[in-house]
């Protein structure tokens, strides 16, 4: 199945809420995440733009979107970013298939 890394922000209402009551949010993502035929492989949180991110190992884009939906439904995140992620085998082929097809550029 593809990869999915999901970059996230919470909102000031859910860190109050985490700051009053503490919580590994790790298995109620994993069973979010499960429902919607996937797999929750890691999750961070991490500092900067986004409080944290998740990988999911997903069956397809609709299904990982709907997931996303649920969570975000919730209310306590105030943004998301998803990127699909390839391995390194998955970026050569990818590269040789681009390898065989020419493209015209722009312009005169």
């Amino acid at each position: 199945m593809p990869l999915y890394m999901t970059q996230f922000s919470y909102t000031a209402e859910a860190w109050a809420a985490l700051a009053k009551k503490p919580e590994n949010r790790t298995e109620a993502v994993a069973q979010l995440v499960k429902q919607f035929g996937g797999r929750l492989v890691a999750a961070y949180l991490s500092f900067g733009e986004y409080d944290g991110f998740i990988i999911v190992d997903g069956p397809d884009e609709v299904s990982v979107t709907g997931a996303l939906i649920a969570a975000i439904s919730a209310g306590h995140l105030k943004a998301t970013k998803t990127t699909v992620l390839l391995t390194p085998e998955q970026a050569v082929e990818a590269m040789r298939k681009a390898g065989g097809v020419a493209y015209r550029a722009p312009g005169p």
